[in-house]
């Protein structure tokens, strides 16, 4: 059995080739959205954030021999405690994760190492700053953006919403679309919006990082990307067909 640590559009390509493989697998997601969006690739889906114990009592149970890891570049926890269990119990584990971009070294993207580099730039240089960051660390962009004004795109759910409506987003700063997104709807938006800054997290180039960045460059518009973290993967691949020979 294998287990595909996932919830991501990355995770559900490796499903289609799971699928065609005819391959007996779980898929790991830690929402209900996650689940939502994966409804229609794999029939067997957990749904939990899984620690460094229940991971390891969830292997044992299911006789896992195989995981996959397809978490998003920056949840670093759920990929430590996935490489620590594999050591563990003796579980091959693979890391898929997208290609980077060379539009990373164009002139007008300042790459930063973590949120509070990213905000430090921006309070020099921003004014109208668009996040395309997600949710998940919104409260600290809040916190620590001072007297900017945020637009923040989001996914449209009613989690989410409430939660941007706690930190004091108002309807007009809040953008509630589910990706990936065009070159064309970002430049509007962008417009739109009067934007004079991008924030962004180095996503690659499956997830829209390029049309983001090429919208903003065309628009005059400096980027502010995140970098990846970096951690010291067993085994890492870039190619969803790869995974077939490391099946085994």
């Amino acid at each position: 059995m294998i287990l595909v640590l996932g919830g991501t559009s990355d995770s559900l390509k490796i499903c289609d080739l799971l699928n065609r493989l005819n391959e007996s697998y779980i898929l790991s997601v830690a929402t209900d959205y996650g689940r939502e969006i994966s409804k229609n690739y794999c029939k067997d889906i957990n749904v939990a954030r899984l620690d460094k114990y229940d991971m390891i009592k969830f292997i044992r149970q299911n006789n896992i021999k195989i995981i996959v890891d397809a978490t998003h570049p920056y949840a670093l926890e759920v990929s430590k405690n996935a490489i620590d269990t594999s050591r563990e119990l003796g579980v091959k584990y693979i890391r898929y994760e997208r290609s980077s971009s060379d539009i990373l070294e164009n002139e007008s993207v300042i790459k930063v190492g973590s949120i509070k580099e990213a905000c430090d730039v921006a309070n020099k240089i921003g004014e109208n700053i668009f996040l395309s960051t997600g949710s998940k660390n919104l409260e600290n962009f809040v916190k620590n953006l001072k007297n900017k004004n945020i637009i923040a795109r989001v996914l449209p759910t009613s989690e989410v919403l409430k939660s941007c409506e706690n930190l004091g987003l108002k309807p007009h700063n809040i953008v509630a679309m589910k990706g990936p997104f065009s070159y064309d709807i970002n430049k509007q938006l962008y417009k739109f919006y009067n934007c004079d800054l991008v924030i962004t997290k180095e996503s690659g180039v499956a997830g829209g990082f390029e049309e983001k960045i090429s919208a903003s460059i065309d628009s005059n518009i400096k980027t502010i990307v995140i970098l990846r973290p970096t951690l010291d993967y067993p085994k890492k691949i870039n190619n969803i067909e790869e995974l077939n020979s490391q099946l085994v």
